[in-house]
């Protein structure tokens, strides 16, 4: 029988479990996952296989999350290794090569009715619906066209009895996929509890054969017969809202920070998405709306693509926790906010998530969402100026002319018949805005951490093309892959073409693929800032019950990773007369051909591994100056300030300007100029006039 209790996901339940011998008319208190919501009570019985139509939305079981591992999934046939059960799994990518190990489903050898994909879930399961998919292939549009368009599902308890799903007293047929990227949900009739599951395809596209991707909805229920298996998920300890929050709801939960943390947020918005949604960002920080001297400025940039949604929610889970935490006073989180300005994003792209959150997260598919509202991929939609770089670096004769930092936007990318996404508009204008230091920007659909360049050189598909500051890059990429649960798993699979784990988590953006126009490579050489790009996970759009588990794979690196903007060193740099701070005063280090600038008031932080560097400060109109800074260990930065002495030029000007008299030391030393320059003048004047005697003697 079936009690649907007060608590709307506390049910009281007793059943036998069929098709084995096993105790019968076990009670069982049943704590369904808060994600699964509320249901019918009615209940329909089987002897043999008991069917319950208290249906709660049952969350997936995994198959896409990788959570479902590549032993619990067999099959009755497959083509090939590439091709096995293991690749049955929704929204698996292909890979490159036609016929390599990674391709994008299950197929069978045998085009039949007998051909079936089986899931073990490993304990009883209340199972609730299947999700389909085609085969995924980047040649489907000349070799593939596979999907699967009717299918059967069976159920038992030991793999060996199987019962069909039945609708009322007929077999259950399903329907399928009507092209191969569409993902298509599937609801039983008569939800069954059971251990594993088959799904039997009866039909399949006529000019294709059997191919299928797959995730599996079901509600885990407490085995009777071990214990063991009893509330094993992971749960976080963080009292945070794990959902998925549409835009209002996104709002309404930073409103909410807000109220709750006065004193140290602040909530503003850098301009509007093409539909008009705000992008708002959360500042937290212990004097937020204003930029102290000396203290670095940080970002996270979440939902560039709509439908990688963890990002946002991680960077919302964020904003709680570092409030909450503060207010406990939790030393590292209170010394955070009160050394760094840190600044969270958590929709770059609110047009594109609102598309794909409507569909929700498992029938979203691969790529709604991922664009702009008018189609632009923004990952490639900053200004590319490693081709202004490169193209420079080739045609300048004088290297002491070339740039390599803050360098220009071209004015065909800033006029406003550009096509350019009024989201990334207002993204520059903030990194212009603030001196940023450090930035990640968070994806999903991998697990991997990549850094600039992005950009290959020569438009090459892919290869290794390193910043001067790799060094640090790989530092910044290694912290958060190290830090983080699942990436740092070596017994993990991978995703779904590239085995991450044989580069330790991390690679150089361009050498797994080109991006042109990329915010790292366009952060790194416009602004101060350094940026990397994490891959969060395999599953872009999560279901709601595997947030909590998320946060938890990635809360120390969120802020291990903030926490290395104060490596390096920092000072400011002044006028040695006035003590004033002098804004874009550039910063060189020797050996690495990446400068810096200070900010307005004359602060800079230059982000560097451990070691001896000699750091030089300059700025026009006065005389550079020269020193060494040893960079430790510590968490914290090494301070090197500098002071700069204006030229005799320079401050003629200033006093010129000002309608002032020349003091009798400046005129000294302008008349000491001009005398030095007239002897190396007269100087040269009587080499050239002795040259040309010795060629007349000749």
């Amino acid at each position: 029988m079936l009690h649907h209790c007060s608590d709307n996901h506390t049910v009281l339940i007793s059943f036998s479990l069929g098709l084995q011998s096993v105790k019968t008319n076990t009670p069982l208190l049943l704590k369904w996952p808060k994600s699964a919501g509320n249901g019918t009570s009615k209940i329909i019985a089987n002897p043999s296989v008991f069917l319950l139509s208290f249906i709660p939305e049952c969350p997936p079981l995994g198959l896409e999350s990788l959570r479902v591992q590549d032993t619990q999934l067999r099959a009755s046939s497959f083509q090939r290794h590439g091709l096995g059960p293991h690749r049955g799994r929704l929204n698996i990518q292909s890979g490159l090569e036609d016929g390599d190990i990674y391709d994008g489903a299950w197929c069978a050898k045998y085009e039949d009715q007998n051909q079936w994909l089986e899931v073990d879930a490993r304990q009883p399961t209340l199972f609730t619906g299947v999700i389909l998919q085609g085969r995924n292939s980047i040649w489907r549009l000349v070799l593939y066209w596979d999907w699967v368009t009717t299918y059967k599902v069976q159920f038992s308890n030991d793999s060996i009895a199987w019962k069909p799903s039945m609708n009322g007293t007929k077999e259950a047929v399903f329907e399928g996929n009507q092209d191969v990227e569409t993902p298509v949900l599937a609801v039983f009739p008569e939800p069954t509890v059971a251990r594993y599951i088959r799904i039997n395809p009866q039909t399949w596209f006529e000019n294709g054969t059997v191919c299928l991707r797959a995730e599996v909805l079901g509600c885990p229920l407490p085995d009777p017969n071990n214990i063991y298996t009893w509330g094993t998920e992971q749960e976080s300890t963080d009292k945070l809202d794990f959902r998925h929050h549409n835009y209002k709801e996104m709002r309404k939960l930073m409103k909410s920070v807000n109220e709750d943390c006065p004193d140290i947020t602040r909530i503003y918005s850098i301009g509007k998405s093409y539909m008009g949604l705000k992008l708002y960002v959360m500042e937290i920080s212990d004097n937020p709306g204003k930029h102290e001297l000396g203290e670095p400025e940080f970002r996270y940039v979440a939902g560039m693509h709509g439908n990688e949604a963890l990002g946002r929610e991680l960077v919302l889970s964020l904003m709680q926790f570092l409030c909450h935490e503060y207010k406990q006073g939790n030393q590292r989180i209170v010394r955070l906010v009160k050394e760094t300005r840190i600044h969270l994003l958590p929709s770059m792209n609110p047009d594109g998530y609102e598309m794909a959150y409507k569909k929700g997260s498992e029938l979203a598919g691969w790529a709604m969402g991922r664009y702009s509202y008018e189609g632009i991929d923004m990952n490639h939609n900053f200004a590319d100026l490693n081709s202004v770089m490169w193209d420079a670096l080739e045609l300048e004769t004088d290297k002491s002319k070339l740039i390599n930092h803050y360098i220009p936007i071209p004015e065909k990318y800033t006029s406003e018949e550009a096509f350019v996404a009024p989201e990334t508009r207002a993204v520059i204008s903030w990194m212009q805005n603030i001196p940023f230091v450090l930035s990640a920007n968070l994806h999903g659909g991998e697990l991997v951490v990549t850094y600039p360049f992005d950009m290959t050189r020569d438009w090459a598909p892919s290869e290794h093309t390193p910043t001067p500051d790799d060094s640090f890059f790989r530092w910044l990429a290694t912290v958060y892959a190290s830090t983080n649960q699942v990436m740092s798993n070596p017994d993990r699979r991978p995703c779904h073409n590239e085995d991450f784990l044989r580069h330790n988590n991390i690679i150089n953006g361009a050498e797994w693929h080109t991006v042109p126009g990329s915010m790292n490579d366009f952060s790194y050489l416009h602004t101060n800032c350094f940026e990397v790009t994490v891959e969060l996970s395999c599953d872009k759009f999560p279901h709601a019950s595997e947030l909590p588990t998320e946060w938890e794979n990635n809360k120390e690196s969120l802020l291990v990773y903030m926490e290395q903007v104060h490596r390096g060193i920092k000072g400011v740099v002044r006028d040695k007369d006035t003590e004033a701070g002098i804004a874009d005063a550039i910063i060189k280090v020797d050996g690495i051909d990446h400068h810096i600038r200070s900010a307005f008031d004359g602060d800079y932080w230059r982000l560097l591994n451990p070691g001896d560097y000699e750091v030089t400060a300059s700025a026009e109109g006065y005389f550079s100056n020269r020193r060494m800074c040893r960079v430790e260990y510590d968490h914290y930065p090494t301070i090197c300030d500098f002071l700069l002495t204006k030229t005799p030029k320079q401050r003629l000007r200033e006093i010129l300007a000002k309608g002032g008299k020349i003091p009798k030391d400046l005129q000294l030393r302008l008349r000491a100029l001009r005398m030095k320059k007239l002897r190396a003048t007269t100087k040269a004047i009587n080499r050239r006039r002795a040259r040309e005697r010795r060629a007349r003697a000749l």
